[in-house]
């Protein structure tokens, strides 16, 4: 963990410690014990930093064979920003490197691309690769072939999708609870927390073999293949305008003009985060946020009455959030407690506004869970919950209509891979074709 600031730096939201995040655990196994995966079998290497150092981890990394195994560390919930600041990658032949990329201000680009133009030769192997695939961009590695181990857990629908509980089932090995919730921007990183970061990728290329096997003798190979291209070339929808709507706990505020002190407190907390990067929570929690927008004090004795606004550091920045709140009472535009532009409604609504609809998604969800069962692969995977309930709340059905080549059409523009559509057409098409109540 970072140290804290300095109590009189600005008269700025004081930071708070945010909530423990520890790996998940992994099942007992059954038969024999696991063999615990304790260190990496060369050793843990040294972090190459230096712009000589990262470019001789390229050269040794080229001498290698086969697929890259590929991870990195982040600072979640300790810094604004999700950027990478450690890279750690295994190549058959060549070993693991541990790359620093951020100790080179401005030209983070043009040191790592070496590491760049060596891992474009080959696949990468990533878990959970939609999580550090946008980190890895920002420094200019992209891969020409993916290959997502957890990816293929779900497809392969196995219980437990964890990198450990994987290593263990697939592997029988163990690999020891770490430090992936820990503060990755510290300098210099501890021993023990690289040899956890090695770890990572240390049998990453062995367990990317053992469920591609499964795959393959499952016959999901082809669906693999396609999911993995998707999500290497996918490039995200533009961020949300209301991103203040994320807020935990909104659903509790339906005044509007508690919906305009939430948003006015968001985003001021937002542009200090961003600006300090500091983790909008350690900044001030939401839970603070929804309580004060609730009661909208309207003095700093009243501000500071609240819980977390009474701390030391919260009382030196008090005037912050309630020029904040000032601005949500004076604002002509008070938020609506509905966010048009999300989608549709909570299908716990749908029964009173819209039946027919209701009655759709009860009978695509029968369906998409009975093929889930038939295929052994699990719901959300055969199709995004969000694509089906848009479907069966968009529909209009029309009387010459051929319903499953207008599912088809739905599907492919909203990017559903091929073998999903070859699978949910036809149930999706017999939901939408029941008579409306």
């Amino acid at each position: 963990m970072s140290e804290p600031e300095a109590a009189g730096s600005a008269v700025e939201p004081g930071e708070t410690e945010p909530e423990a995040s520890g790996d998940a655990e992994v099942s007992e196994p059954q038969g024999p014990p696991p063999e615990p995966l304790l260190a990496p079998r060369e050793g843990v290497p040294g972090v190459s930093v230096s712009r000589y150092e990262i470019a001789s981890a390229a050269e040794r990394l080229a001498s290698g064979t086969g697929p890259f195994a590929v991870d990195a560390e982040r600072a979640s919930g300790f810094r604004y920003s999700n950027r990478a600041y450690l890279v750690q990658i295994r190549r058959a032949g060549a070993g693991t490197v541990l790359i620093d990329p951020v100790s080179h201000g401005g030209d983070s680009l043009e040191v790592m691309a070496p590491i760049a133009q060596t891992l474009a030769t080959d696949e990468w192997v990533l878990h959970a690769a939609d999580q550090d695939l946008p980190c890895l961009a920002e420094i200019g590695m992209r891969p020409a072939a993916l290959y997502d181990t957890e990816l293929a857990g779900r497809l392969a629908n196995l219980d437990r999708v964890n990198l450990a509980a994987m290593v263990q089932q697939l592997l029988g090995l163990q690999l020891t609870k770490g430090h992936g919730a820990a503060d990755w921007s510290k300098r210099p990183l501890p021993d023990d927390w690289l040899n956890y970061a090695a770890l990572d990728v240390e049998v990453l290329g062995e367990l990317r073999d053992a469920i591609a096997a499964v795959l393959e003798e499952q016959g999901k190979s082809e669906w693999a293949r396609q999911e993995f291209e998707f999500l290497r070339t996918f490039e995200g929808a533009p961020t949300r305008r209301d991103r203040w709507r994320r807020t935990s706990g909104i659903h509790k505020v339906r005044n509007p003009q508690a919906l305009a002190a939430v948003r006015e407190l968001w985003t001021a907390r937002d542009q200090i985060a961003r600006r300090r990067d500091i983790a909008p929570g350690r900044i001030l929690p939401d839970s603070a946020i929804i309580n004060a927008a609730t009661v909208n004090p309207d003095t700093a004795e009243k501000l500071t009455a609240l819980p977390i606004f009474g701390g030391s550091k919260q009382r030196r920045s008090a005037q912050v959030w309630l020029d904040a709140l000032a601005r949500a009472r004076e604002t002509d535009d008070p938020p609506s407690a509905s966010d048009s532009s999300n989608g549709p409604p909570p299908a716990s609504r749908w029964a009173r506004r819209k039946p027919e609809a209701a009655a759709r998604l009860e009978a695509a969800r029968a369906g998409l869970t009975a093929l889930s069962q038939r295929v052994s692969v699990p719901v959300e995977n055969l199709l995004s919950p969000e694509l089906d309930r848009r479907l069966c709340w968009d529909w209009e059905p029309a009387g010459t209509e051929d319903t499953a080549a207008a599912v088809e059409e739905f599907l492919r523009a909203s990017a559903a891979r091929q073998w999903q559509r070859e699978l949910t057409v036809a149930p999706l098409a017999d939901a939408l074709s029941i008579p409306a109540p």
